[in-house]
């Protein structure tokens, strides 16, 4: 590995920590606990969500015709959602143990706690829900297959790239030939060493 790429990438994962540290100093500013898995909001707090709260006929009356229309195609995806999880989680349960590649976690992907915002009406729950499904979904496969990649073909593109998920700046350069199945080794030895 390039020194100087080992370098960046821990600069950029330092930057990314102090970015996450910052957003969750301003996320403690809305007050919640959680108490036995759910999320309770300090009784203040609920009281200006439920100021904001837009009741289902009103909602309804404000939405445009084409949004309901279209609903059936973006709601009609949930099925295919749903075998991809099935078919991915079976793929990892028996390669990632076959391979001693570390287990992606889907609870840390696939998170639901908007319900429990007094601001939102019925259907804007039910959006919710989808939303951080199908988003978490989409990272979740996204992470498996990064990890995958990084197991059997570290190796970067020669065209740029519109998206680099966290292990591609490890890869090694295209075409560089020079002890390919030694590096290729140290990457898999290094993913196996991750902590997630």
């Amino acid at each position: 590995m390039n020194p100087k790429i080992d370098e960046l990438i821990q600069k950029i994962t330092s930057l990314e920590n102090d970015l996450r540290d910052e957003v969750e100093k301003e996320q403690k500013k809305v007050a919640y606990q959680f108490k036995k898995g759910r999320v309770v909001f300090d009784k203040d707090v609920l009281a200006k969500q439920r100021e904001g709260f837009i009741s289902l006929l009103t909602y309804l009356r404000k939405t445009p015709i084409l949004f309901i229309v279209t609903s059936p195609f973006i709601y009609g995806l949930i099925i295919p959602a749903l075998i991809l999880d099935m078919c991915v989680s079976i793929y990892q349960a028996i390669n990632f143990r076959v391979y001693k590649i570390p287990m992606v976690k889907r609870d840390k992907y696939i998170v639901f706690d908007r319900q429990y915002l007094a601001y939102l009406n019925i259907i804007e729950k039910i959006n919710c829900l989808y939303c951080s499904y199908f988003n978490g979904l989409m990272a979740y496969v996204s992470e498996i297959a990064s990890r995958t990649e990084q197991y059997w073909c570290p190796i970067k593109h020669a065209k740029k790239i519109a998206y680099k998920h966290r292990y591609y700046d490890l890869f090694l350069p295209y075409g560089d030939a020079s002890d390919y199945h030694q590096r290729l080794e140290e990457l898999r030895k290094r993913l196996e060493k991750e902590e997630f």
